[in-house]
């Protein structure tokens, strides 16, 4: 049975229980607040709620969801630390969970929708929400973040709902996760570490790893900590070979050593990913003879079931926060006979770390080389404008990504709510409006992806013989066929082309 909500009020957080006192709240402000950790936990109105998800034909027979439903973290294996000296060098494991939500400006509701959100992330990694609290304060304490003795209140409700873990939804300081867990005594973990573990469970390629695992080794490597015989000094030189006296030097301690494998392991990594860059460069080259299109947008905005609705690429869908992380490239062809890539980039999230930013800017700069982007926005969330400001963020680290033209496509719009659809469809990029799971709206968006995509420059009217079927085939495949003829000598076409492909055509026609 789950403990009494924790109360809201005033900027800091308090419960309800049999022992402890609590001071006089407003009637009206005890049901908000109730009302407030209820809709937390239900996620009630978020990207993820209760409920599986809907596939639809286009989303083929997503082997990979029944794939990752077969292994499920256990109920039951505490995590809880007695001695919390080692935490850094075990595996992260979450269950049962508390989530910290903090906010110094803005409305409850906006912090409320940021909370939700973390409860999304946990139920992601695999975890169990069991309670959430709310704390307004001017500025994080640089002890605990939270305070000493909100602090100790934490911890209260830790032991009476039975968690393991505390999720608190910001960065937290070495020096604060390690102080807040000595007051809580139970395993902390900030955001950050939270996505990295989402990360590190759903990448499959072996680059996709490579950068999960480099971003991590970058959380990391600030955050270990020595304790106890783990700081005693080894012997160095050759003293443990008997040399004696002359021979002792100070030696490394274990966090030393353990700081040293982990930056020869981040530069491993590093190379690994560098020499990864000519292969990717290759096929993105080979996919410049036709247009792409970039699909970018905050997690669980529905870039996965957009892009099996466009292509039929039976890619991944799942209700879940970064279901996708490793880059799909699909082929469309439009009934003109044109075709175009469409490139299924990770989803972003507000206050995305910056390790797993610099980590996966080899796969962000799908976006920068992109001729049109698709700006995919969840307008059923209870913050779209929050999302996209997210999203813009990180395209800003991006060289080039934000020169891109770009198509603003408000997703699930048979769940919007109709007050913000037309708020959205006031802004001044262009807009499409789509259900990628009910099929609305794809046909014009395909209309205005046709538009918006770059011309081939070169018009050709010529007679390509029989022979030479190869670049009548290239017309169709990278250019825009306008009229063909099938005559004795060979096909008449009258298209647009690229320049190197019109050199061609007339040397063959000659």
């Amino acid at each position: 049975m789950r403990a009494e909500a924790p109360r809201w009020d005033n900027g800091c957080f308090m419960r309800d229980t049999d022992h402890e006192p609590v001071q006089d709240v407003p009637e009206q402000e005890r049901s908000r607040a109730d009302d407030i950790v209820a809709r937390v936990l239900s996620r009630a109105g978020t990207a993820v709620a209760e409920g599986q998800t809907l596939a639809t034909d286009y989303d083929g027979d997503q082997l990979e969801r029944a794939e990752r439903a077969a292994l499920r973290r256990v109920d039951g294996l505490s995590t809880e630390l007695e001695d919390i000296t080692e935490v850094e060098y075990r595996q992260l494991r979450l269950e049962k969970v508390v989530l910290v939500g903090q906010y110094a400006r803005g409305s409850a509701e906006a912090a409320e929708v940021s909370l939700r959100e973390l409860a999304a992330l946990a139920e992601t990694a695999g975890s169990q929400v069991l309670d959430g609290v709310l704390q307004r304060r001017p500025h994080p304490d640089p002890a605990t973040y939270i305070g000493p003795g909100k602090a100790a209140e934490l911890r209260d409700i830790v032991q009476a709902v039975g968690a393991d873990t505390v999720v608190v939804n910001g960065d937290l300081a070495p020096s604060q996760r390690r102080a807040l867990e000595d007051v809580v005594k139970v395993k902390v973990i900030d955001r950050t570490a939270l996505i990295l573990d989402i990360f590190a469970q759903h990448a499959k390629s072996k680059e996709g790893k490579a950068q999960v695992e480099l971003a991590q080794l970058e959380y990391l490597l600030p955050r270990l900590r020595g304790w106890g015989d783990s700081m005693s000094r080894q012997a160095g030189g050759r003293v443990a070979g008997g040399e004696g006296i002359g021979s002792r030097g100070p030696g490394e301690t274990k966090i030393e050593l353990d700081r040293r494998r982990i930056r020869t392991r981040m530069a491993q990594l590093r190379r690994q990913i560098k020499a990864m860059e000519p292969s990717r460069a290759v096929r993105r080259a080979k996919r410049r003879t036709m247009p792409n299109v970039a699909i970018v947008g905050y997690t669980n905005a529905g870039k996965s079931s957009l892009l099996n609705r466009i292509t039929g690429a039976g890619v991944l869908v799942e209700n879940a926060l970064f279901a996708t992380l490793d880059p799909t490239v699909r082929r469309c062809r439009r009934p003109d006979g044109r075709e175009f890539t469409v490139s299924d980039t990770v989803g972003f999230v507000s206050d995305l770390p910056h390790q797993l930013v610099a980590a996966f800017a080899s796969t962000l700069e799908e976006a920068a080389d992109a001729d049109l982007i698709l700006h995919v926005v969840d307008a059923s969330h209870p913050d779209p404008e929050g999302q996209i400001s997210a999203v813009r963020t990180v395209l800003a680290d991006v060289p080039g990504a934000l020169d891109v033209p770009e198509i603003l496509v408000l997703n699930k719009i048979d769940a919007a709510d109709h007050e913000v659809v037309l708020r959205l469809r006031g802004r001044r990029e262009t807009t499409a409006e789509v259900s990628a799971l009910t099929g609305e709206g794809i046909e014009e968006l395909l209309d205005m992806v046709g538009d918006s995509l770059p011309r081939p420059p070169v018009s050709v009217d010529l007679t390509v013989p029989y022979t030479r079927g190869d670049l009548l085939s290239e017309i169709h495949a990278t250019g825009e066929l306008q009229s063909e003829e099938h005559l004795a000598e060979g096909t008449h076409v009258v298209a647009l082309v690229s320049e190197g492909l019109a050199a061609r055509l007339t040397a063959a026609a000659s």
